[in-house]
């Protein structure tokens, strides 16, 4: 199974970017989808979290102004990230947990996508 991330990039403060994430291989189901990020000298962090049935959770730190989705037709994740600050600035990784065939669940990561946040 891969987890491929995209759309990070450059952005000044106040604005938006799209993050998306896209399982692919061996799956059964796409259980639990997230979000983390990290910072250099920092623990990765969790941002937001989404169940298969789109039960939803998110980091105070991110609480109404980032948005989790996802579509369980193409095993995808995606973030919406509006009113950026400079302190958003990390590498988003996505996460999985996914049956790849029943009943045994693995984590899977992303490979991490720049965001920069610009004052």
């Amino acid at each position: 199974v891969q987890l491929q991330a995209s759309g990070g990039g450059l952005v000044q403060a106040g604005g938006s970017l799209r993050l998306s994430c896209a399982a692919s291989g061996m799956i059964f189901s796409v259980n639990d989808m997230a979000w983390f990020r990290q910072t250099p000298g920092k623990d990765r962090e969790l941002v937001a979290t989404i169940t298969s049935r789109r039960r939803t959770n998110y980091a105070d730190f991110v609480k109404g102004r980032f948005t989790i989705s996802r579509d369980n037709t193409k095993n995808t994740v995606s973030l919406q990230m509006n009113s950026l600050k400079t302190e958003d600035t990390a590498v988003y990784y996505c996460n999985a947990k996914v049956m790849v065939r029943f009943p045994d669940e693995y984590e899977f990561w992303g490979q991490g996508t720049l965001v920069t946040v610009s004052s």
